[in-house]
């Protein structure tokens, strides 16, 4: 989610239960589920995440805010797994860079290198709606390709906020998704 308010202030956030639902427990008195990220620990000594005192557990959660010399501020995040870095760096490449609006940004095809929820696959995988000829000279330069829907999930969720230093805000939300962009 991100929120900007009239004075400008920018607010980025998200938010992780971790996997569907996360711990699998819920909280009686008010149906709060518990989250999860304590099962990225291990218990083995040996291991680069042991579970210890003051050890925070490995996440992929970076809500995201930028502030442009122009005066420009965008607030973007995505959710997504390993695929977040991703995302991000293709929203914040397309405004920033190239100067796309926030929901094209945020519309045109995705990717997403390694794996996904329940996968060990580190493929390359691809929206569909790439062109044919990027498809084919990625497979040449050795990626294993697997490709995707056209608005496929998997690679995220993805919403974006821009605001101009007149005040005017510019905004995109996934087509990929449920979701939303409002201004009042």
């Amino acid at each position: 989610m991100g929120v900007v308010d009239k004075h400008g202030c920018c607010v980025s956030f998200i938010q992780s239960i971790y996997h569907e639902f996360g711990a699998g427990i819920v909280l009686p008195s008010s149906g709060i589920n518990w989250q999860n990220r304590g099962c990225s620990f291990s218990l083995n000594p040996a291991s680069l995440n042991t579970l210890e005192p003051f050890r925070k557990p490995f996440h992929t959660l970076n809500p995201a805010l930028a502030l442009f010399k122009d005066g420009r501020s965008m607030v973007y995040g995505t959710m997504g797994g390993d695929g977040q870095p991703q995302t991000q760096c293709a929203v914040f490449t397309r405004t920033a860079v190239y100067g796309l609006d926030p929901q094209e940004a945020i519309s045109r095809p995705r990717w997403l290198l390694g794996r996904t929820w329940g996968q060990t696959s580190d493929s390359l995988k691809l929206e569909s709606r790439f062109d044919p000829r990027v498809i084919s000279d990625l497979a040449e330069l050795g990626h294993e390709i697997e490709l995707l829907t056209d608005f496929d999930e998997t690679v995220g969720h993805a919403g974006c906020i821009i605001r101009e230093p007149s005040g005017v805000l510019r905004g995109g939300w996934d087509p990929r998704s449920d979701g939303g962009v409002a201004a009042y």
